[in-house]
């Protein structure tokens, strides 16, 4: 990988799935300026994070397109301010945007899932003054794009890995054993971040993870919290795991050095 996002790291990587909550966190929840604080704590060096726009146009850190599971509150997040919402996330871990994020944690890398279309073009321009540690991501290939356009138009270039729709694309290119297929298909990303199965349909398999690596891209697997799986995929090949234990598979991937 040539994109700066990928080099000067320990591999495998490790990405702090929604930032660290210690499981004796008190009060603490995902995606907060405090559980970014814990991941670089123990020593992750990417943080995987979630991006909606508020009301007034502010691109938060925040996984779920209404604050119901987190704070009880059924609204939207796009339909609160962010002074409210602030206020709302004070005593959970602190409120966090983009912006505040990439700047409050210089040595950070961070994985930035597009979850809001109204966030794209925002939240492009926001990453363009730190692309070279940004790694966009979309389950939407053109929300994904959309965020990618901004901030090239604004002088950055992030790394990005495949939509849901460039993946399907990916799986039927395999199943023809194509290397060429594949190679196209992954033309314009750096990764792939996949569960590890879909229901009962196993994704990431041995012939995935070589065809992927032909066509010089990384694979990272979601969302990992078990050491055993941890290092049964490592043993598989690969590159990086995305989990809520940074610290479990920190400890794991040392212990499997020893």
């Amino acid at each position: 990988m040539t994109h700066p996002w990928f080099l000067g790291a320990r591999t495998p990587r490790v990405l702090a799935h929604r930032g660290f909550v210690p499981p004796d966190a008190d009060g603490m929840v995902e995606n907060t300026l405090a559980a970014i604080a814990a991941a670089h704590a123990v020593g992750a060096e990417y943080v995987e994070s979630d991006c909606h726009l508020t009301r007034d146009g502010a691109v938060v850190l925040f996984h779920d397109a209404d604050l119901t599971r987190v704070t009880g509150d059924p609204r939207a997040v796009a339909d609160v301010r962010y002074a409210e919402l602030a206020a709302i996330m004070a005593d959970r871990g602190g409120l966090v945007t983009a912006a505040e994020a990439l700047e409050a944690f210089p040595t950070l890398r961070f994985n930035l899932d597009v979850k809001a279309e109204d966030a794209a073009l925002p939240l492009g321009r926001v990453i363009a003054a730190h692309a070279d540690r940004v790694l966009v991501t979309s389950f939407s290939d053109r929300r994904r794009r959309r965020a990618l356009e901004a901030a090239r138009a604004a002088g950055g270039d992030p790394a990005t890995s495949a939509g849901q729709a460039t993946i399907a694309r990916l799986l039927a290119a395999v199943a023809t054993g194509s290397r060429g297929l594949v190679r196209r298909t992954l033309a314009n990303v750096q990764a792939i971040q996949v569960p590890e199965r879909a229901g009962a349909v196993r994704i990431v398999t041995p012939r995935l993870v070589r065809a992927v690596h032909a066509a010089d891209v990384e694979i990272h697997v979601w969302t990992v919290n078990d050491s055993e799986l941890m290092i049964a995929l490592l043993n598989a090949g690969v590159d990086g795991l995305v989990t809520d234990r940074a610290d479990v598979a920190l400890e794991t991937i040392r212990q499997r050095r020893v």
